[in-house]
């Protein structure tokens, strides 16, 4: 499909991330920001009118009912996911959904089901999986002779807030976002540790001791343990109240993987991983006898608007070519989302095992 084919997109709802994928979409060649929605006409104008030009509405509703939107990007507050995304489904706009992609795997269902019984195509906001570097350090997890046999995965994803923040923001209030730190770091810790282990779930979650809440009883910070039929294990930890930190280190037969900026990489255009095979002392056992090696890859467009490309991409297909959706974007999604499920279980349990079921 040519990419001077123009998808146009409508977003409901001005939050701040928003803006960044407003400016994706502007940034996409075969996307265009047609229409912005809010519960207010004041702000959704305002928005336009710093973000690019669109048509403003005074409600979500409307952005929906726009017979020139091909595709909406969700970014409102989880526990609006699975009202709004179902409703944009039935009326056949495809859904680019913000993460975590709703409160529990039985809501995203509901998304899902919507979005299959109306055809249009479902991806989550999951950028740094859009990155060329992701396909290049899958590249060698993938390489039997330099990686080998995965064995363990670690992730951690903090940053620290301030007291505004804290106080104030959706992702502490219990009824807008209520999977706190959980949700919004911990969804892309789990999000890596799965793609590292080739979305195999786990068969156990055990939540880590101690967790941190605030007084509605919301995450601010948490950590738990992945265990595999097969032996493989993973760790993660995620907060709000922690230095900024986005790492992944896994750990194979023959090789190690280590990437310190997955989310967002420290430049827009250039991310770097390091990786190391076969390695070892020197004689006297006071050096490496090699150290591990720099891989960097350059990028034209930043990650989130290769996002976009991508989605719209898959959208064009549909709606041109009459292809089927892409399965592969809302299966990992449900999978991310029942392994954050069976972490809040646990949690929840006085952190017992959990098993996880497909």
């Amino acid at each position: 499909m040519a990419e001077s084919t123009v998808i146009r997109f409508g977003v409901i709802g001005c939050a701040d991330i928003a803006r960044k994928v407003s400016r994706a979409i502007a940034l996409s060649p075969n996307a265009t920001l047609h229409a912005v929605g809010s519960r207010s006409l004041e702000k959704a104008r305002s928005f336009v009118a710093a973000n690019g030009g669109a048509i403003a509405y005074g409600s979500y509703e409307a952005v929906l009912d726009d017979p020139d939107v091909d595709a909406v990007y969700v970014p409102l507050p989880t526990s609006l996911h699975v009202r709004w995304a179902v409703l944009a489904a039935r009326k056949k706009k495809h859904v680019l959904l913000e993460k975590p992609v709703a409160l529990n795997a039985k809501e995203f269902d509901e998304i899902i089901e919507a979005c299959e019984s109306s055809g249009v195509q479902l991806m989550d906001g999951t950028m740094w999986m859009h990155n060329p570097r992701t396909a290049s350090m899958k590249e060698f997890l993938s390489d039997a002779n330099r990686f080998g046999q995965l064995k363990s995965i670690h992730t951690c994803f903090t940053f620290s807030t301030n007291a505004d923040f804290l106080e104030n923001d959706i992702r502490v209030k219990p009824d807008l976002d209520a999977l706190g730190a959980l949700g919004d770091e911990g969804w892309y810790c789990l999000r890596a540790i799965l793609w590292a282990a080739n979305y195999e779930l786990p068969k156990t979650v055990i939540a880590s001791r101690e967790p941190e809440l605030n007084k509605a009883g919301v995450v601010m910070s948490c950590g738990a343990s992945l265990y595999w039929e097969d032996g493989k294990v993973a760790t993660f930890y995620c907060s709000f109240l922690s230095n900024l930190t986005m790492d992944i280190t896994a750990v194979g037969t023959k090789g190690t993987l280590h990437v310190h900026d997955f989310i967002i990489p420290y430049e827009e255009k250039e991310a770097s991983f390091y990786a190391a095979s076969e390695s070892g002392f020197d004689e006297l056992v006071t050096k490496w006898a090699s150290q591990p090696s720099k891989h960097t890859i350059n990028t034209d467009l930043p990650q989130e608007a290769l996002m976009v490309r991508e989605f719209a991409r898959l959208v064009a297909e549909i709606k041109f070519n009459h292809s089927k959706p892409e399965k592969k974007w809302p299966a990992v999604s449900r999978k991310t989302q029942l392994v954050l499920d069976a972490v809040k279980a646990s949690i929840e349990r006085g952190f017992e095992p959990v098993q996880i079921q497909e």
